[in-house]
């Protein structure tokens, strides 16, 4: 038996006496229940339901000792945070189904859960008391006060689950999109196109992160989720769109989601002298300057230097002397190389300063959603591609998701969603992101169902043994979705009929 499967199954024997698994089973390693174990919970939970008053005593008591038997389980037990993506419905309001939900949950050993509160332009909120500029998910009249998300974290809580808020962050969602008052908050590309008319998703709506009235809307619904008291924030889409075939690489500056008015004034005040200004106008305008526009400028401001802008360090300028050189404290001149020598380094650093300017604002946007929750001393999260942040031959990855400049202060949730048939490649996405940040909290969240492939994908077992063969430091990972392991019960839940409660 290989060293490190033996120290598996040698830790999971610890959890034998509690009612899970046997030390043979294939899951012994992620601290799942014993059948019976589940069964019994289930069928008190259905007694509780009914009124059965000692029903739900025992019931209680199983919830308290199941929270304690995984604690201990996990703590001994790789990986020490194992999480499930969850999406609530309406239909969860039903009597009983968000403690089965959590039941679930708990029963495949996870200690996490990562429910989510804002996505496709709806929040988690009761209708009643949402001041937000969303609609609540939970519309259906006679429950404008219930609370889906102080319920969901009560439940999971006392289960011994540690409940944390997903949330899109610059993706605001159609419904925010079709507003008559926000349209000057959308994301915009040179062309004019807010996201809406650029993906092939009608649900993703992007804003310009420089746009203040994005960031209040989006500060008050971040403070809105905090109020519940969640163990963490995820934020999700901390990025631009990704476009389709050609338009998922940028090349130019008109690609660049930075044509928002907020994000044209926030690029123009990188300039540093009027020159630079000049340039930075031209360039956002034409996608280009010329050897002609290089030698206008010049003209128009005979008293700078070369162009500046925050960032940039041009070559030193040549003085000479004005008059003779006999005459003491001969006033000087500064003479630039000509137009057409300047021309090619200026447009290159001009679209750096682009790219960056886009980048920049999407790092400033999550600064600004991170604050309110760990001012309160909750974690808080970002969730990333790998592969978004790179360069595509002379281009870039359109979503500029630059997570190597994430603060280490958060929690790095890579998305490890490669499909290649085998584990290798969903192993290679995590390893980059341990190399390039060893010192980051990395909680890959990979994709799949236990012990079956599925969708080209191997089972989440031989996922979780690839990755920690070659980024052993890693100490939680997260599975997509729970809807993925419980797929009939995901279907019910879309389609009930809710009560008024």
């Amino acid at each position: 038996m290989p060293k490190a499967i033996a120290t598996i199954v040698a830790s999971s024997l610890v959890a034998t006496n509690f009612g899970f698994y046997p030390a043979q089973a294939q899951t012994t390693a992620y601290c799942q229940l014993a059948d019976a174990a589940k069964q019994e919970k289930q069928t008190l939970l259905q007694a509780t339901l009914k009124g059965d008053r000692d029903a739900q005593s025992r019931y209680q008591g199983l919830i308290t000792q199941h929270a304690r038997q995984l604690q201990e389980c996990r703590n001994q037990t790789w990986p020490q945070v194992q999480a499930i993506w969850l999406r609530l419905y309406p239909c969860d309001l039903q009597p009983g189904k968000l403690d089965d939900i959590m039941d679930r949950i708990i029963n495949r050993g996870y200690n996490q859960v990562y429910v989510e509160v804002f996505a496709d332009g709806q929040v988690l909120l009761p209708m009643g008391s949402n001041r937000t500029a969303w609609p609540s998910v939970v519309r259906t009249p006679g429950n404008e006060k219930v609370d889906l998300l102080a319920q969901a974290i009560q439940k999971g809580q006392e289960r011994g689950l540690k409940v944390y808020a997903w949330m899109f962050m610059m993706n605001f969602g159609y419904s925010y999109g079709q507003r008559s008052d926000r349209q000057s908050v959308l994301a915009r590309n040179g062309k004019g196109q807010t996201s809406l008319y650029f993906v092939d998703n009608e649900s993703q709506v992007f804003v310009d992160p420089y746009n203040l009235q994005a960031k209040r809307d989006y500060y008050q619904l971040v403070n809105e989720v905090v109020r519940r008291r969640p163990d963490g924030v995820l934020f999700d889409y901390v990025r631009y769109p990704r476009g389709l075939g050609a338009d998922s690489v940028i090349t130019k500056v008109q690609d660049l989601w930075i044509y928002g008015n907020s994000a044209q004034v926030a690029l123009s005040k990188r300039a540093l002298n009027s020159k630079g200004l000049e340039l930075i106008s031209r360039y956002a305008k034409k996608g280009s300057i010329s050897v002609a526009d290089v030698a206008a400028v010049d003209q128009l401001y005979p008293q700078e230097g070369e162009p500046l802008w925050q960032g940039r360090t041009p070559p030193a300028p040549l003085a000479v002397p004005v008059a003779s050189p006999k005459e003491e404290s001969a006033p000087t001149t500064i003479l630039l190389p000509n137009a057409a020598q300047r021309q090619p380094r200026l447009q290159w650093e001009l679209w750096q300063l682009s790219v960056s300017h886009a980048i920049q604002g999407v790092l400033d946007f999550l600064a600004v959603a991170a604050w309110p929750v760990q001012r309160q001393g909750i974690k808080a999260g970002a969730v990333f591609f790998p592969d978004a942040n790179q360069t595509v031959g002379q281009g870039y990855d359109s979503r500029l998701q630059p997570w190597h400049r994430f603060p280490k202060t958060l929690e790095w949730h890579s998305m490890a969603y490669a499909n290649c048939g085998n584990a290798n490649c969903i192993a290679a996405l995590v390893q980059k992101v341990t190399k390039q940040a060893p010192d980051a909290n990395v909680i890959p969240a990979i994709a799949g169902v236990w012990g079956k492939p599925i969708s080209n994908r191997p089972s989440l077992e031989a996922q979780m043994q690839a990755i920690r063969n070659v980024s052993p430091n890693v100490r939680g990972i997260s599975h997509f979705a729970f809807s993925w392991q419980e797929p009939k019960l995901d279907s019910d839940r879309k389609s009930c009929q809710v009560r008024r409660i």
